[in-house]
This record gives C-alpha cells, sequence and structure tokens, in this order.
C-alpha cells in the first residue's frame, strides 16, 4: 500500500529506462513512499541508441520517453509528464568523438530540438530541455551551446512551455533568464535543473539534499525538487535514488515547513508548467 503524505509530491526531474534500468520498478518505489506525480526528461540520446547523426534519429529517443511516461502514469495516484530535448553534453560526442565542427553540431542540435517541440506543440509533451556544458570547453563550442540554448528559448515562447535547463552550478544565472525574456519567454519558466537552495534569475529546480532543501524553503521563494535519478545499472549509486523526493517531503512537513512544501509540490508546478498536482491527483483518486 502507498503512504498518503496529505499533499502532490512531484518529482520535477528523474529519467526512466524500461530497457537497461529499472524502469517502472523505480515508479514504484516512488509511489510506494507517497509520491504522486513526475515529470519524465528522456535520458541523453547516446545512452538510449547511437549517437544521433540527423534530426529523425532524436524521434525514437522521445518517444521511448512518452511510453514510459505513460507507464508511469498507469502506477501512480497523481500523473507523469514528459519533458524532451537535446542533453547539452552531445555537443562534445559530435566534436571530440564524432569529427564534428562546433557550428554543425549546433545545427544538429538545434534540430533535434525543433522536432522536441513538434511533441510539445502536438500536446504529447509538457516542455523542452536544453542548457550549456557544465565542464570546461572551447569558446567555440561555448557559442554554440548558448546559440542551441537561445533557440530553446526561442521554442518556449511560441509554445508557451517551460524549458528545463542542464548548466553550470551557480547561484545566479540572471544572464540565461534575461536570455529568455528577450526570446519572449516567461522568467518563471525556465527552471534550473540540479540547483542548490539559492539562485537569482531562473526558477530552481532543487536537489533534495537537506542543506539545499532547508535553504530554499526559508527563502520563501518558489523552488520545485528533483532527484535527478539517471536509471542506469552501471551506476546504481549515481546521483538520488527515486525514493529521495518523497522522504524529503515528509521530512519537510515534520520540520514545520508545510509553506514550502505546498511552494513546491503545487503553486510552483502551476506556474511553471501550468499544471494542476491537485487536481490530477483527485480525479485519479476517483477513477
Amino acid at each position: 500500500m502507498s503512504e498518503d503524505l496529505g499533499t502532490p509530491v512531484l518529482d520535477n526531474h528523474l529519467h526512466l529506462d524500461p530497457e537497461h534500468g529499472r524502469g517502472m520498478a523505480a515508479v514504484d518505489d516512488f509511489a510506494r513512499l507517497g509520491g504522486t506525480h513526475l515529470i519524465v526528461v528522456n535520458k541523453p540520446s547516446w545512452h538510449l541508441g547511437p549517437v544521433p547523426s540527423d534530426a529523425e534519429a532524436f524521434r525514437s529517443v522521445f518517444e521511448t520517453t512518452i511510453e514510459a511516461t505513460r507507464e508511469a502514469s498507469e502506477r501512480l495516484r497523481g500523473r507523469a509528464w514528459p519533458v524532451l530535448g537535446v542533453h547539452p553534453g552531445l555537443v562534445s560526442r559530435l566534436v571530440d568523438d564524432e569529427g564534428y565542427d562546433p557550428a554543425a553540431a549546433r545545427d544538429l542540435m538545434r534540430e533535434g530540438l525543433a522536432i522536441a517541440a513538434e511533441f510539445v506543440d502536438e500536446g504529447r509533451a509538457l516542455g523542452l530541455k536544453s542548457g550549456r556544458p557544465h565542464y570546461d570547453v572551447s569558446d567555440a563550442v561555448w557559442d554554440a551551446s548558448n546559440a542551441v540554448m537561445r533557440r530553446a528559448f526561442e521554442h518556449g515562447a511560441e509554445l508557451n512551455c517551460a524549458v528545463q535547463l542542464h548548466s553550470e552550478a551557480s547561484e545566479d544565472l540572471t544572464e540565461l533568464a534575461e536570455w529568455a525574456v528577450d526570446a519572449g519567454m516567461e522568467p518563471t519558466q525556465v527552471v534550473k535543473h540540479y540547483a542548490s537552495g539559492r539562485l537569482a534569475g531562473p526558477t530552481p529546480s532543487v536537489m533534495c539534499e537537506k542543506d539545499w532543501l532547508r535553504t530554499a524553503a526559508e527563502r520563501g521563494e518558489p523552488f520545485v525538487m528533483e532527484t535527478d535519478f539517471v536509471d542506469d545499472p552501471e551506476k546504481p549509486g549515481m546521483v538520488l535514488g527515486p525514493k529521495t523526493v518523497p522522504r524529503r517531503v515528509r521530512w519537510l512537513l515534520d520540520e514545520g515547513y508545510d509553506d514550502a512544501v505546498a511552494t513546491a509540490h503545487v503553486e510552483t508546478p502551476r506556474a511553471v508548467y501550468d499544471i494542476d498536482t491537485e487536481a490530477t491527483l483527485s480525479e485519479s483518486a476517483s477513477e
């Protein structure tokens, strides 16, 4: 029997790999501890197939994620939504391993984003993911990566959808939020994946370390919570497991941070993604 924490419980960023990883067993672990909603982000394309050589190669990766998300929804008291895009680390795979020049890598990654945007436009995905490398790269690769990210913001503005960002660790990414605004996005719809408890600019998706969560809760600003569960059997201890968000929600409630839980699991998801975790929970419970 699943625990009921008395609130929607959303993991804002995790991966599912039903073929190679734990897949639905991870979803069941999340649900048993009281988890109700998931944002399922596609794994890097080269983890679900070969390094893409053309834009259409991204499509099967996106379809795999959508199908996993559909199966996850059937196992949750709430539901799951897919977020699709091109991992910024692909630029290094293309340039360093496949012999692309940075401009050609940029163009292929933009084409992949355009296909992800098609899925959002069709209502099959909730938002996009993009970003730039969090490690040192050449100036040309950095510029190419920023150009890809700016294109994601253009799609986000056109589709009125959120863009999740992989980027360098920082407590001030105001510049990236400003780029999104320049493209026509609402800054609240820019979400920094793997954030600490304090961030200027985008909405922080806070990794579930207790110190970071306490900081986010006491700031009183919008935030969401995530594990970045990678669902890779070769890296079982990497990042955080699927039980972590519900466990941290219980801890926050025990510590008296009820308002922060409502912020992270009801109010911010509504502002960022236009989703209603309370309504979807009650609809599921009534079926």
